[in-house]
């Protein structure tokens, strides 16, 4: 069972610029975002999951080891 963390206003500004580059850069590759990827780093930038859970579920999303 997942714990959602609260966080400041601070933490959650700081998360949302790295995972909307991330997802601009993928796509500026070529390499569109899911919408269950983007729904996940919806949830990291709200503390709902951490950068681990978000980096495994995109990995397992992808085949990704």
């Amino acid at each position: 069972e997942m714990s959602i963390t609260a966080i400041t206003t601070a933490q959650r500004a700081e998360r949302e610029r790295p995972a909307a580059e991330a997802i601009h850069s993928g796509e500026m590759e070529g390499l569109p975002t899911s919408e269950a990827t983007k729904v996940d780093a919806d949830k990291y930038v709200a503390g709902e999951i951490d950068l681990a859970e978000l980096e495994a579920r995109v990995r397992s999303r992808y085949g990704i080891a």
